[in-house]
Protein backbone atom coordinates (compact mmCIF):
# COMPACT_ATOMS: atom_id res chain seq x y z
CA UNK A 1 0.00 0.00 0.00
CA UNK A 2 1.45 3.36 -0.94
CA UNK A 3 1.63 5.98 1.76
CA UNK A 4 -1.16 8.56 1.82
CA UNK A 5 -0.74 11.51 -0.52
CA UNK A 6 0.56 14.74 0.93
CA UNK A 7 -1.58 17.88 0.82
CA UNK A 8 -0.11 19.25 -2.44
CA UNK A 9 0.07 15.79 -4.03
CA UNK A 10 -3.61 15.32 -3.23
CA UNK A 11 -4.48 18.73 -4.72
CA UNK A 12 -2.68 17.79 -7.94
CA UNK A 13 -4.13 14.25 -8.09
CA UNK A 14 -7.63 15.62 -7.43
CA UNK A 15 -7.40 17.51 -10.69
CA UNK A 16 -5.90 14.60 -12.60
CA UNK A 17 -8.69 12.30 -11.34
CA UNK A 18 -11.43 14.87 -11.90
CA UNK A 19 -10.41 15.66 -15.47
CA UNK A 20 -9.89 11.96 -16.28
CA UNK A 21 -7.60 12.64 -19.23
CA UNK A 22 -3.90 13.32 -19.82
CA UNK A 23 -3.02 16.75 -18.38
CA UNK A 24 -0.08 19.13 -18.63
CA UNK A 25 1.78 20.87 -15.84
CA UNK A 26 0.44 24.19 -17.20
CA UNK A 27 -3.21 23.05 -16.91
CA UNK A 28 -2.77 21.88 -13.33
CA UNK A 29 -0.83 25.04 -12.46
CA UNK A 30 -3.51 27.37 -13.82
CA UNK A 31 -6.24 25.56 -11.92
CA UNK A 32 -4.25 25.49 -8.67
CA UNK A 33 -3.46 29.20 -8.99
CA UNK A 34 -7.16 29.95 -8.58
CA UNK A 35 -6.78 28.80 -4.95
CA UNK A 36 -3.16 29.57 -4.07
CA UNK A 37 0.07 31.10 -5.23
CA UNK A 38 2.24 28.33 -6.66
CA UNK A 39 5.15 28.11 -9.10
CA UNK A 40 5.26 26.13 -12.33
CA UNK A 41 8.38 24.29 -11.15
CA UNK A 42 6.60 23.23 -7.95
CA UNK A 43 3.76 21.62 -9.90
CA UNK A 44 6.27 20.06 -12.30
CA UNK A 45 8.20 18.57 -9.36
CA UNK A 46 5.03 17.24 -7.71
CA UNK A 47 3.91 15.57 -10.95
CA UNK A 48 7.40 14.13 -11.45
CA UNK A 49 7.33 12.76 -7.89
CA UNK A 50 3.86 11.29 -8.47
CA UNK A 51 5.22 9.65 -11.61
CA UNK A 52 8.16 8.15 -9.73
CA UNK A 53 5.79 6.88 -7.01
CA UNK A 54 3.59 5.21 -9.63
CA UNK A 55 0.50 7.41 -9.24
CA UNK A 56 0.65 8.80 -12.79
CA UNK A 57 2.13 7.74 -16.11
CA UNK A 58 3.48 10.29 -18.52
CA UNK A 59 3.93 10.62 -22.22
CA UNK A 60 6.23 13.10 -23.90
CA UNK A 61 4.59 15.81 -25.96
CA UNK A 62 7.24 18.07 -27.47
CA UNK A 63 9.43 19.32 -24.62
CA UNK A 64 6.75 18.67 -21.99
CA UNK A 65 4.81 15.70 -20.66
CA UNK A 66 1.15 14.82 -20.39
CA UNK A 67 0.31 13.04 -17.14
CA UNK A 68 -2.51 10.56 -16.62
CA UNK A 69 -3.69 8.77 -13.46
CA UNK A 70 -2.74 5.12 -13.14
CA UNK A 71 -5.79 4.32 -10.98
CA UNK A 72 -8.92 6.02 -9.70
CA UNK A 73 -9.57 8.04 -6.56
CA UNK A 74 -11.96 5.27 -5.50
CA UNK A 75 -9.15 2.70 -5.72
CA UNK A 76 -6.89 5.02 -3.71
CA UNK A 77 -9.55 5.48 -1.01
CA UNK A 78 -10.18 1.72 -0.90
CA UNK A 79 -6.47 1.02 -0.48
CA UNK A 80 -6.26 3.53 2.39
CA UNK A 81 -9.28 1.98 4.12
CA UNK A 82 -7.92 -1.54 3.64
CA UNK A 83 -4.52 -0.54 5.01
CA UNK A 84 -6.03 1.10 8.09
CA UNK A 85 -8.34 -1.86 8.69
CA UNK A 86 -5.57 -4.45 8.30
CA UNK A 87 -3.45 -2.65 10.92
CA UNK A 88 -6.15 -3.02 13.57
CA UNK A 89 -5.64 -5.63 16.29
CA UNK A 90 -9.41 -6.12 16.26
CA UNK A 91 -10.72 -5.73 12.68
CA UNK A 92 -14.34 -6.43 13.65
CA UNK A 93 -14.31 -3.71 16.31
CA UNK A 94 -12.66 -1.32 13.86
CA UNK A 95 -15.44 -1.96 11.34
CA UNK A 96 -18.14 -1.47 13.96
CA UNK A 97 -16.55 1.84 15.01
CA UNK A 98 -16.22 2.90 11.36
CA UNK A 99 -19.85 2.05 10.60
CA UNK A 100 -20.86 4.04 13.69
CA UNK A 101 -19.20 7.13 12.21
CA UNK A 102 -21.09 6.83 8.93
CA UNK A 103 -24.09 8.92 7.98
CA UNK A 104 -27.27 7.16 6.92
CA UNK A 105 -26.43 8.03 3.31
CA UNK A 106 -23.00 6.40 3.67
CA UNK A 107 -24.53 3.29 5.26
CA UNK A 108 -26.94 3.04 2.33
CA UNK A 109 -24.00 3.32 -0.08
CA UNK A 110 -22.30 0.52 1.87
CA UNK A 111 -25.41 -1.68 1.62
CA UNK A 112 -25.56 -0.98 -2.13
CA UNK A 113 -21.88 -1.85 -2.50
CA UNK A 114 -22.31 -5.14 -0.61
CA UNK A 115 -25.23 -6.06 -2.90
CA UNK A 116 -23.06 -5.33 -5.94
CA UNK A 117 -20.18 -7.45 -4.64
CA UNK A 118 -22.48 -10.32 -3.68
CA UNK A 119 -24.32 -10.26 -6.99
CA UNK A 120 -27.98 -10.95 -7.64
CA UNK A 121 -29.70 -13.00 -4.92
CA UNK A 122 -30.80 -15.71 -7.33
CA UNK A 123 -27.17 -16.44 -8.25
CA UNK A 124 -25.96 -16.68 -4.65
CA UNK A 125 -25.96 -20.11 -3.11
CA UNK A 126 -27.84 -20.36 0.16
CA UNK A 127 -27.27 -23.36 2.44
CA UNK A 128 -29.35 -26.30 1.20
CA UNK A 129 -31.27 -26.66 4.48
CA UNK A 130 -32.22 -22.97 4.39
CA UNK A 131 -33.45 -23.18 0.78
CA UNK A 132 -35.71 -26.10 1.56
CA UNK A 133 -37.28 -24.66 4.73
CA UNK A 134 -40.67 -23.05 4.46
CA UNK A 135 -40.80 -19.36 5.43
CA UNK A 136 -43.02 -20.19 8.43
CA UNK A 137 -40.37 -22.53 9.85
CA UNK A 138 -37.66 -19.88 9.57
CA UNK A 139 -39.81 -17.34 11.43
CA UNK A 140 -40.44 -19.79 14.29
CA UNK A 141 -36.73 -20.51 14.92
CA UNK A 142 -35.57 -20.28 18.50
CA UNK A 143 -33.77 -17.03 19.36
CA UNK A 144 -30.63 -19.04 20.23
CA UNK A 145 -30.38 -20.26 16.63
CA UNK A 146 -30.58 -16.73 15.28
CA UNK A 147 -27.91 -15.60 17.74
CA UNK A 148 -25.54 -18.33 16.50
CA UNK A 149 -25.87 -16.89 13.01
CA UNK A 150 -25.26 -13.37 14.35
CA UNK A 151 -22.97 -13.50 17.41
CA UNK A 152 -23.41 -9.73 17.93
CA UNK A 153 -27.14 -10.26 18.47
CA UNK A 154 -26.52 -11.94 21.84
CA UNK A 155 -24.48 -8.97 23.03
CA UNK A 156 -27.13 -6.51 21.84
CA UNK A 157 -29.85 -8.51 23.58
CA UNK A 158 -27.86 -8.48 26.82
CA UNK A 159 -27.30 -4.72 26.45
CA UNK A 160 -23.53 -5.07 26.01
Amino acid sequence: MPRPLGELEDAVMTRVWKWNRPVTVREVLEDLQQERSIAYTTVMTVLDNLHQKGWVRREAEGRAYRYEAVSTRAAYAAALMNDAWSQSDNPAAALVAFFGMMSEEQRQALRDAVRIVQGPEETREAPVARQQEAPEVRRQEAPEARQEENPGAAQEADGR
